[in-house]
């Protein structure tokens, strides 16, 4: 098995190699090591679930890991996030959205709670030692940070640290009332490796090469990196008399200008804040030369749309993957093992391949 080291040093350490972008058994395991046991963005609960009594079944991370999740609303409000397979054969007990009081299996007609426990089963009378615990549904762990709601399949960190910190400098905005918009929502098919996405959004320092228009709004010059745990944070300042964020008195970035809060949570979402509301990219592996990258836009304040930072995302999208997938040309090269990072511009970066490593260490 191929394990990878990244110096903690970033003017001594070298990227991910090649190998890592290329190689199909890393591009496997990376499922289990690293995308198993982190969160994903599975939606909003009011588009997902928008009445109590209410569930809507999903996978997670398709199609890289074809999870059967279900998530419920019941009786009292409370959101679960469970299996949606049911435990006596293993069929799919929702393959759509809907309402009722409890969850019947169309198989054999055994019933669960909407907590997903075991409420009865037909021609079960003389079974032994029944039910047991397996024949409750499995629980997945769920956090709802205003209505964005999030789960995983075995976390090796708690999401509870990353939304507190975002909670730190984007808590101000007024969260609760963000409102989905399907029009400015889309998926994107690029024909590249999902980290290499990733990699490219870590860093502004492509920003005056690539994106003309972005580099307009924002002030290249103060743009700013902060690293935690399992998240980063790009800022990015405005220029001239672009939009900015009006921040409160004790805001950390009170008095600066702020265009843009571009949170990226490890290993695949991204969280861009503006002064109309936010966009959420997630970047989804197809194979180790696809990706499907979905933008998913709320919106707090239209009258602030198609200006700054937060101008023209789509036109945005088109020039990253076209660096993106030129690149995934590039390290195809027999010539081209590994590269060295700018220890002012790409701390993103060496962020991310850091944590790579480490999971696929463990």
């Amino acid at each position: 098995m191929s394990s990878f080291f990244v110096h903690p040093d970033i003017k001594k350490a070298e990227t991910l190699p090649a190998q890592f972008y290329r190689d199909p058994e890393v591009f496997q395991r990376l499922a289990d090591e690293v995308f198993c046991k982190t969160w994903q963005f599975v939606g909003d609960q009011e588009t997902l679930l928008p009445l109590s009594e209410s569930h809507a079944p999903l996978n997670f991370l398709s199609p890289l890991i074809e999870e059967p999740l279900l998530l419920v609303r019941d009786q009292s409000e409370q959101i679960r996030c469970m299996s949606n397979v049911c435990t006596h054969r293993g069929n799919l007990l929702a393959h759509h959205p809907g309402r009722g009081k409890q969850l019947i299996c169309h198989y054999h007609g055994r019933r669960f709670g909407l907590d997903g426990q075991f409420k009865s089963m037909p021609e079960f009378e003389q079974a032994e030692d029944f039910p047991r615990p397996c024949d409750h549904l499995h629980q997945y762990p769920l956090r709802n940070w205003h209505g964005l709601l999030f789960t995983s399949i075995e976390p090796a960190f708690d999401l509870d640290e990353v939304l507190g910190q975002m909670q730190e400098r984007v808590g101000f905005m007024p969260l609760d009332q963000l409102k989905f918009d399907p029009v400015r929502s889309r998926d994107y098919l690029v024909n590249g490796h999902w980290a290499l996405y990733c990699d490219n959004y870590l860093e502004g320092f492509h920003i005056p090469f690539v994106h003309q228009g972005l580099n307009a709004a924002i002030d290249y010059e103060t743009y700013e990196t902060h690293l935690y745990p399992h998240m980063n944070l790009q800022i990015g300042f405005s220029k001239g008399d672009a939009p900015s964020f009006t921040l409160p008195k004790g805001h950390p970035d009170y008095g600066k200008a702020v265009s843009a809060y571009y949170y990226w949570v490890f290993p695949n979402m991204m969280f861009n804040f503006y002064p109309w509301g936010l966009s959420i990219n997630v970047v989804r592996p197809i194979s180790k030369k696809q990706s499907k990258v979905s933008f998913i836009t709320y919106v707090l304040d239209a009258s602030k749309l198609d200006q700054g930072a937060g101008a023209d995302l789509d036109k945005v999208e088109r020039e990253d993957e076209f660096v993106v997938e030129a690149v995934q040309k590039g390290i195809e090269s027999r010539h081209y093992s590994t590269g060295r990072f700018s220890p002012t511009r790409e701390q993103g970066v060496h962020h991310f391949h850091r944590l790579l490593a480490e999971f696929l260490h463990q």
